[in-house]
């Protein structure tokens, strides 16, 4: 068994502990765990193991985490209501990164009922948990899907998001205007970050640079939508670790010049915020899958095929509120990124 038994290790520690990192076998709850850890916090980490990707990752995920001193495991769902009202009690965050989510656009096509249950129902657990517990400080996954139709570049956190075009992208634009609903009737403290394709080491299966990757290195063609002609912010995941952090320790505040006639969706009359995390510089498709060529030292075979339903274009973060409040701008080159997933997965799968 990964987990531990939460109360004799939460016993040993102080009344109410650092951080709850919530989908902390996941990509980014894996990473942004770990540097919680490296700088000396306490964390526990909760997550459903479920088998929407190979749950063996996971877990190897988790092999890097559970030795560390300051590290409880949970196994648990967020769609549980009993299971987190309990660990809240018992744990009494000092903070919440919320990053437990069912993923993926083209998912959400053939299985909608996931993303109710993990994204709308678990969400609410988390924010009433919070609100019970009186929880600092709320820091929740967005995504830069709720762009949706939007076509103005680069997208900005100033601008309406009012057309999804997956239901995934639609429950993410919930989890925001839920959390709005906290931040004004209970004075909750809540930052949603909208992140914009995130890529590295341990990264997700069902995302485009690990199947390429695999699909390269065992001589296989891959498949490219949109013929081709998509663009993507890809964002590396050292520097979206870096803004969760950074924006966790910035406690969202109410923005004195907030305006009911005008109203800023990015800020609020209540402790609200919302930031976008992306490398502010797209990268078309064919020049993505060239750095994944060089990487790997092959050519790919190519499937073009049509756009699929629920993707966007082009995705490009306008990030001048995350560099005016927290002093981050995204630097990571695509070429060195892909390079080091290369070598992970080289080095993982033994390739």
């Amino acid at each position: 068994m990964l987990e531990r038994p939460l109360s004799a290790n939460l016993r040993r520690k102080t009344k109410r502990m650092s951080t709850l990192v919530t989908g902390a076998a996941g990509f980014i709850g894996f990473h942004t765990t770990k540097a919680l850890l490296e700088r000396g916090e306490d964390v526990v980490g909760i997550d459903n193991l479920n088998d929407y990707y190979d749950v063996a990752l996971k877990e190897a995920r988790l092999t890097q985490l559970v030795p560390v001193d300051g590290f409880t495991f949970v196994k648990g769902d967020v769609a549980n209501k009993s299971a987190v009202d309990k660990l809240f009690s018992e744990m009494m965050p000092r903070r919440v990164i919320h990053l437990a989510a069912q993923a993926g656009v083209r998912y959400s096509l053939t299985h909608p009922e996931k993303y109710v249950e993990s994204n709308l129902v678990g969400f609410y657990n988390i924010l009433e948990a919070c609100r019970q517990t009186n929880v600092e400080h709320l820091v929740f996954a967005s995504s830069s899907s709720v762009y949706g139709a939007n076509t103005r570049i680069p997208f900005s956190v100033h601008d309406n998001v009012d057309h999804p075009l997956s239901f995934y992208a639609a429950s993410k634009k919930a989890n925001e205007l839920m959390a709005h609903s906290y931040a004004h009737l209970y004075g909750l403290a809540v930052t949603g970050l909208r992140f914009f394709t995130v890529y590295g080491p341990w990264g997700r299966p069902d995302m485009a640079l690990f199947k390429f990757v695999k699909r390269i290195l065992a001589n296989e063609p891959i498949d490219v939508f949109n013929e081709g002609h998509h663009a993507r912010d890809f964002t590396y995941i050292e520097d979206i670790v870096e803004a969760v952090v950074r924006t966790m320790d910035r406690v969202a505040t109410p923005n004195p010049d907030w305006s009911s006639e005008h109203p800023d969706p990015a800020t609020s009359s209540a402790p609200y915020r919302i930031y976008n995390i992306g490398n502010n510089s797209p990268v078309e498709l064919m020049d993505f899958i060239a750095s994944i060529e060089k990487a790997c030292g092959r050519t790919a075979k190519k499937n073009f095929l049509p756009m699929q339903p629920g993707d966007i274009p082009t995705t490009y973060a306008d990030i001048s509120d995350l560099s005016e409040d927290i002093g981050l701008v995204p630097s990571t080159q695509i070429e060195d990124g892909v390079s080091k997933f290369v070598a992970w997965y080289r080095h993982y799968y033994r390739v």
